[in-house]
Order: structure tokens, then sequence, then C-alpha cells
């Protein structure tokens, strides 16, 4: 409502999000409030019924903030005509027209609250009892770092992070867990508990905080029912930093206890404590940890970050099998997101993922590295489903492995399995953008382009500039949507994507001259970088020039290109299909008949 109201009172012009911030949490504020505005306005829209891409509310203004561009009438803020009606019977217009417009934000307003209240009174039925044969719903709260120091932050959210793995995997058979990447976006948010339990499903909440120094540590932790707000269980803990391993362990055996228990079921579960860590190890596990505070930034930086760190942590303890399996799963994405060969990291990640299943078989994260590699780089689908099946018998809620299974179950035909999976994955992580994306990229390679963009429409409001949403584009061209598909790579620069998108938009939509522009552009490029060579096939496939589209990826399969993996569902190839050389890349690639 505030942000509402600073919006309507600056109507027309444009409202930064300096300025929303300054007016709701004041300029000292050291927090996410990126997400919190987001979900603010996505708000208001639902509210107001607004579509964010022909508003006729609230206008965005990409990288720069919003504006409110419906008409707004100010009135007296003491309207005598509001509570009893005119003694005269001759009414000035003015005072009509005032009238009016009063009542219709008293009715407006009204309605507003109707709608707010049938929204409280509906997530409250949700979230606050677990339908019969579901499993009972739990978010691990990011743990407040109490230390003083910004740079332990990394020590606080690991907390966190390894919270949610141990309660994840304690019982699964009973009790989901909330993934990391959606209560991340209540770290230092001032949205309350009843807020945050509504917009996640859950039941319970697990709050927590951490303090201390080189040698001690102290854990405060406390259960909460969200069904009646019970404090059903607390602890502190004050324990030397090497035993942090057995007192996560501890936590989640007592806490999984307490709900098992409110669930009518007073069958303890046997912990499975960690081991103390000697001095050595506990700096290992230290570094780690640090490296999945990096990993989870999923930027090119980021993974650089997180690299370093898991291989100072195997350097400092080569028994390590957590930090290798991060250096898999690092290695594996940076390929993607830097967009460099894959072949520059493939064995690297395959050594540490192998490293990592030789450690410990039981990591379920060492074992989805490793069918992510297997599949992107070998095309061993075989090998890749079960290694995503392993990692998701070893722990159900884990998110990642379901929606990473989710894509390979798309990219193979199997639309109806992977839809399923990917609604797995969304209800473990609500509010993961990379989650909800993927599944518009499943609609899209399904050929339901509607219900695709609708989806990607979802993402793009809550982020404009997120990646994976700019497949918006695809979906746009396969319904003839040219003018709309413009919009979505109309923007500064020059990337190899970029270049080939307007290649491909311009020879579908008959304009050869300029496709023939941008194609130069994109060839030139690729003179001075490596540039995947999918990127080029694309481009001459809206051109109309299969040979050249099947040459170039040729190049991508000597490549063993990442994005090879959805040739056999991506709707661009469609005009391919029947000559016998994509067929017989298709079979080579793993994914023919």
């Amino acid at each position: 409502m505030e942000i509402l109201l600073l919006l309507v009172e600056k109507n027309g012009q444009l409202v930064t999000r300096e300025q929303i911030i300054a007016r709701v949490w004041g300029t000292d504020v050291f927090l996410d409030t990126d997400n919190s505005i987001n979900g603010a306005i996505r708000k208001v829209r639902q509210v107001l019924k607004d579509d964010p891409e022909e508003p006729r509310f609230i206008q965005t203004i990409t990288r720069k903030g919003y504006r409110f561009i419906a008409p707004v009438v100010e009135v007296d803020p003491e309207p005598k005509p509001v509570l009893s009606p005119p003694q005269s019977p001759v009414v000035e217009d003015s005072g009509a027209d005032s009238s009016r417009a009063w009542w219709a934000i008293l009715l407006g307003i009204v309605l507003v609250l109707l709608v707010v209240f049938s929204y409280f009174r509906w997530s409250q039925s949700r979230s606050q009892a677990a339908p019969s044969g579901q499993r009972t719903m739990l978010a691990v709260l990011p743990f407040e770092n109490l230390t003083g120091d910004a740079d332990q932050e990394y020590f606080s959210d690991g907390m966190t992070e390894e919270m949610i793995s141990q309660l994840g995997s304690l019982d699964p058979t009973h009790i989901g867990v909330i993934a990391r990447t959606s209560v991340m976006h209540y770290k230092h948010s001032p949205e309350k508990l009843q807020q945050i339990a509504h917009e996640l499903g859950v039941q319970y909440v697990l709050e927590g905080s951490v303090r201390g120094d080189a040698d001690k540590v102290r854990i405060t932790a406390q259960l909460i029912q969200m069904r009646d707000q019970t404090h059903l269980w607390a602890r502190q803990y004050d324990r030397e930093t090497k035993d942090v391993l057995v007192l996560q362990s501890e936590i989640a055996t007592e806490i999984s206890d307490e709900i098992r228990s409110a669930l009518g079921e007073r069958k303890p579960i046997a912990p499975t404590l960690e081991p103390t860590l000697s001095p050595q190890a506990y700096e290992a596990y230290n570094l780690y940890l640090k490296g999945q505070y990096f990993w989870n930034k999923r930027t090119v930086a980021g993974f650089h970050e997180a690299i370093n760190y898991f291989q100072q942590a195997t350097a400092k303890d080569p028994s390590d099998a957590r930090a290798y399996a991060g250096l898999a799963g690092a290695y594996t994405l940076i390929a993607t997101y830097q967009g460099s060969p894959a072949e520059e990291f493939a064995s690297r990640a395959h050594a540490a993922a192998r490293r990592a299943l030789q450690l410990d078989d039981s990591l379920p994260e060492a074992h989805a590295a490793f069918a992510l590699i297997v599949q992107n780089h070998d095309y061993d689908w075989q090998t890749a489903e079960k290694e995503f099946k392993r990692a998701i018998e070893l722990n159900p809620n884990y998110a990642t492995g379901h929606h990473w299974y989710a894509e390979h179950l798309a990219w193979r035909g199997r639309f109806d399995e992977a839809l399923r999976e990917s609604e797995r994955a969304r209800q473990l992580d609500p509010l993961s953008l990379i989650i909800a994306a993927d599944d518009g990229a499943i609609l899209y390679y399904s050929r339901q382009y509607d219900r695709a963009i609708a989806q990607f429409n979802v993402v793009r409001e809550l982020d404009p500039d997120f990646p994976r949403a700019a497949v918006i584009f695809s979906a746009y061209m396969q319904k003839g949507m040219f003018e709309e598909a413009r919009a979505v790579i109309d923007k500064p620069g020059a990337s190899p994507w970029q270049l080939s998108n307007m290649v491909y938009l311009c020879g579908r939509a008959g304009q050869p001259a300029k496709a023939r522009q941008k194609l130069k552009e994109l060839l030139e490029l690729n003179q001075r970088q490596s540039v995947d060579p999918i990127v080029v096939a694309q481009a001459y496939v809206g051109m109309g020039n299969n040979d050249e589209a099947i040459a170039w990826l040729e190049k991508a399969y000597i490549q063993h290109s990442n994005n090879l993996t959805a040739l056999n569902v991506e709707p661009v190839y469609d005009p391919l299909r029947g000559d016998p050389r994509f067929q017989n890349l298709l079979r080579r690639v793993g994914l023919g008949q």
C-alpha cells in the first residue's frame, strides 16, 4: 500500500527504485530490497487485475522504476457529500464530479479490501493444514548473523543451507522442506511470519541465529507452528566450532521429532550424527561454506570465486566429498553461463564429480552434478537418468534434482513427466525464477506456446532481465508474433545470441537484406571470439539455408555443445526434421528413434 500511495502521489512521473526504498525502508537500510519491491508490485497488479505487458495502472520502466499511468482525480480531503446527501436539490457540476469521484474511490477501496481479505482467507486455509496424503511443509528462514561482522555472513547462510539439507533428507516421507532459493528471498525481510508462511505454503517455520568467534559458536533456533503461531520448540546451543556438524544433525533430529509428534506420530527418529571435525577439517568446511555462498549467486564471477574456495577446501581436506561435489557443479554450470566452449571445463567437472562419489556415494549433489555433466557433454542419457533418480532418491526434498530431471525428461520428449517433475521442484522452491522459467521452457518445447508465454511473463514481471525468460522470444516467433518478439531482443549490445535471434527474426519476417547484414555481424563476431556453433546454426535456419544450418550443427556436435541437448524438441529445428542428415545427428546425440 505504501508503494501504491507513492506511485499515485507522483502520477505520471517516474518513481525510481531508490525513491521506493527511501519511502518504505529508509536510506540506511542494507538488505535485498529488489525482490521485496518486485513482490509488492506483483501483488498490487494482481488486485488491480493489471497486465504488465499492456498496463492500465502501473507501467514498468526497465532498469529504472515504475510509473502510475491511470487518471487520478484529486478531491477535497473532507468532502461533505460522502456521509450525507446534499440538502439542496441543486448541485453544482464540480460538486457532483467530486462526489462521484469520492464514491468511486471509496468503492474501489472496499473492493480491494474484499479481494485482499478473500485472498488472505484462501491462503490461510491453504497453508495451515497439509491436505490428506501430502507432506507437511517446513521453511527454514535465513539464520541471522549476530556476530557483528558482515564477513561472517557466509557462515549464517551456510547454517541455513545445512539445516535445509539435514531436514530435507532426515524424514522426506513426512516432511517437505522449502529450498534455499525461496527462503533467501526473506533474508532481512520486513515481512511478517504469517505472510511468509502463506507465500511459501508451509505449516511450520524454523527461525534461528548464529553468533560466535573462531573457537565458540552460539546457535539459537525456534520452531513455530503457523496454524496458531505456537512456539513448539526452542533451544540455545553453545558449542565449539569443531562440533558444528554434530550440532546441525542434533537440531534437525529434534525438529523432525517435534513435527512428527505434532502430527500424532510418536516414534522418534534415530539421530545420524556427523563426526566432530578436526581443526584442519573444520577449516576445509569453512572454505566449503564460502564456496557455496558464491556458487549460489549464479553469476560467472560467483562461479570463479566458488571454484577458488572449493579448491582450497579440497587441498585442506582431500576427503571432503561435498567440496568436490561443489567443484563439479561449478565447473558444469560456468561454461553455460559465460558462453565458453564446454570442453574447457568438462574434464575437470567429470573428475570432481567422480571423486565426490568415490568419497561419499550418499551425496545427492554429487549424483546430480555427475548426471548433468554426462548429459550435457557426453550425451549419455541413460546414465544421466539413473543419476538424477538416485539424487532424488537420496533426498526427495532436493529441489535442484527435481528441476534438472524435469529438463532431462523434456529434452527426451516426455513432457507429461517433465511437467510433473517441474511442479515438484516448484513446490519445494516456489520463489525460484529459474525453476519457473524452465517450466515455461518445457511448455514451449511441448508446443504449448500460449501457456509458455504466460509463464514467461510471470517471471519477467518479477525480473524483466532474467536471462532464461528471454525464451519468450522463441514462443512469440513460433506464433508469428514478430513485433512482440522484436521487443524482447531489441536492446543495446550485440551478444552472439542477440545477433542470432535478429537474423532468425528478420529471415522469418521477410526482411532478407537486414537478415544478411546481421548474419555478417555474427560471423565477424565469431572470428573475434569463440561462439557456440549452434548459435550460428539457428541464424541459418531463420534464413531458410538448411545446408549451412546442418553444417554448423555438426560443428556443435564436434565441440560437444551443451545446447544440443534440446535438439529433439526445439521448434526452431522443425524445418530440418525431414532431412536424413538431421536424423543421423539426432541418433548420434542419443535422441533419435
